[in-house]
């Protein structure tokens, strides 16, 4: 959240700044146009990284809750093998 405020900060600070400091002149006129496609180009970037963002944040979601339910399914199995094996020794010893 806070890199896409920075970017929309910084996106609308270099565009009133170029607003303020625009002047006829063509080669100014020129980069000023320059400037606005690679700020257009950032924006869209963002929004891919945000989206990316989320896409990844799921994925860990879900591989996290994963890890958990196995690790669960692991202690169970480790209980049963141990009852089993407690089960086997006290009937070898009668």
């Amino acid at each position: 959240m806070t890199r896409k405020n920075n970017w929309a900060i910084f996106a609308v600070a270099v565009m009133l700044g170029l607003s303020f400091t625009a002047c006829k002149d063509t080669k100014t006129l020129q980069e000023n146009e320059h400037l606005n496609a690679q700020v257009a180009e950032l924006q869209k970037e963002n929004g891919q990284v945000g989206s990316d963002l989320e896409t990844m944040t799921a994925a860990r979601d879900a591989l996290t809750k994963e890890n958990e339910k196995l690790k669960a399914e692991i202690k169970e199995l480790k209980t049963k093998h141990s009852g089993k094996k407690a089960s086997s020794r006290k009937r070898r010893r009668a």
